[in-house]
C-alpha cells in the first residue's frame, strides 16, 4: 500500500500527475454523437478491478475480487489499485494512467469499481473521452462513479451501468439483475421491489414506499447519488436530455442538505425537462434527536409532489444490498403506482 505523499506546491504538478494529461485531454474531447453500448459480458470474462474514487483496504481489495470470481469472471487488479493519497485511491495521474490504460487493453471487457467514497470527478476534465468512444467497455458502480456514468454518457454516449460497486455484497436480486441487463442484454427488463425491502419496509421506515405522484412515463434513464449529480451543475458533465427519467439515492444527509441539493437541481433547470423521478432509499437521512427539522417525506415532497410527473419513492437501489441495475442512457417506461421500471432496449450489444 501507498503511503500517502506530503503537499507542498511545488511538487504539485508531479504529484498530481496532471502536466501529462491536460494538453491532450483538452484536445481529444468530444462532444456526445450518439448512444454506445458496451458489449455484453460473459462468464469467463476478463473484468478489471478498479478505483477512481476512495481508498481501498487490500481486505476491501480481497472481498471485491471473490465477488467477481463467484460471479464467474476472471479478474484482473489495475495498476494503482492499492495507491493512497489522503482519502482518494492514489494521485488523478494514477487513477487516469489506469482507467486509460484499462480501456485500452483489448483483453478487458469492462471496468468495475472496487468501492465508492469521493474523488472521482477530480478526473473528469482530463479523460481521454476520445479513446473512451473507440473503446467502449461496461463501467459498474454507483455512489460517487455517479460522476464518471453521467460524464461519460455526455461526453461520448457511452452507457454505464448504476450497480454495486465489486466490494458490495451480491444478494440473488442483485445477481438476477445483472444477469439480466449486463450478460444477457434483455431489452424488456422489469424491474421491480426486492421482496427483502418489502419486509425491511415493515420495522425500517426509509423502505416504506409510496407514491409521490401517479402516472406512467417514458424517457432517458440518468441519474444517481443526489450529492454527486448536484455537484455537476453548471460543468459540462452533466447531461441534458429533454425526457429524462430522472433516478436518485443518497446515504448520510440531513433532511435540510437534501432540499438544498434539489433546490439547487430545480433552479438551475436541470430538473425541467424530467418526464419522471425514480427516488430510491434514502438511507440515514432522516433528522436526528429532537432538532427541528423536515422530515425526508417533507423534503422530497416539496419538490415533487407538485410536478406534474410520476414520481416514487423507495425504489430497489441506493446503498442497500439488493439493487436495480440502472443503465444511464437507456430508454425506458417508468410506472410509479407499480414502482416499476422497464427497459424499452438493450443496454448491451452481443456479438
Amino acid at each position: 500500500m501507498n503511503s500517502a505523499p506530503n503537499f507542498n506546491r511545488r511538487r504539485f504538478a508531479s504529484l498530481v500527475g496532471l502536466a501529462a494529461f491536460v494538453p491532450s485531454a483538452i484536445a481529444k474531447r468530444v462532444d456526445r454523437p450518439r448512444q454506445i453500448k458496451p458489449p455484453a459480458l460473459k462468464r469467463g470474462d476478463l473484468v478489471a478491478l478498479f478505483n477512481p474514487s476512495g481508498f481501498a483496504d487490500d481486505a476491501l481489495i480481497q472481498r471485491a475480487t471473490v465477488n467477481l470470481e463467484n460471479f464467474g469472471f476472471r479478474v484482473m487488479h489495475a495498476a494503482h489499485l492499492r495507491a493512497a493519497r489522503g482519502n482518494t485511491a492514489g494521485t488523478i495521474g494514477q487513477r487516469l494512467t489506469d482507467i486509460h490504460a484499462l480501456f485500452s487493453n483489448r483483453d478487458v471487457r469492462a471496468l468495475w469499481a472496487a468501492r465508492g467514497g469521493s474523488g472521482t470527478a477530480q478526473l473528469l476534465p482530463y479523460l481521454d473521452y476520445g479513446l473512451i468512444a473507440r473503446n467502449p467497455k461496461a463501467v459498474v458502480g454507483y455512489s460517487d462513479l455517479t460522476a464518471l456514468h453521467l460524464a461519460l454518457y455526455a461526453k461520448t454516449g457511452l452507457i454505464g451501468f448504476h450497480a454495486p460497486v465489486a466490494s458490495s455484497g451480491f444478494t440473488p436480486f442483485t445477481v438476477a439483475q445483472l444477469e439480466a441487463v449486463l450478460i444477457e442484454g434483455r431489452p424488456d427488463h422489469v424491474m421491480r421491489t426486492a421482496d427483502e425491502h418489502a419486509q425491511r419496509a415493515l420495522t425500517e421506515r426509509h423502505f416504506v414506499q409510496r407514491v409521490i405522484r401517479s402516472g406512467v412515463a417514458e424517457g432517458t434513464v440518468l441519474g444517481g447519488n443526489l450529492s454527486v449529480v448536484a455537484s455537476l451543475v453548471g460543468t459540462p458533465f452533466l447531461p441534458r436530455e429533454n425526457d429524462a427519467l430522472l433516478f436518485l439515492e443518497e446515504i448520510s444527509e440531513a433532511p435540510y442538505r437534501i432540499d438544498r441539493m434539489l433546490t439547487q437541481l430545480e433552479q438551475s433547470g436541470a430538473l425541467a425537462n424530467a418526464r419522471g423521478a425514480m427516488l430510491g432509499v434514502f438511507v440515514k437521512c432522516e433528522p436526528s434527536g429532537n432538532e427541528e427539522s423536515l422530515v425526508l417525506s417533507q423534503a422530497l415532497d416539496d419538490h415533487f409532489a407538485s410536478r406534474p410527473i410520476p414520481s416514487a419513492y423507495g425504489l430497489s437501489f441506493g446503498h442497500v444490498a439488493s439493487q436495480w441495475v440502472l443503465p444511464v442512457g437507456v430508454r425506458a417506461r417508468f410506472n410509479a403506482d407499480a414502482r416499476s421500471l422497464t427497459l424499452l432496449e438493450a443496454a448491451v450489444t452481443r456479438a
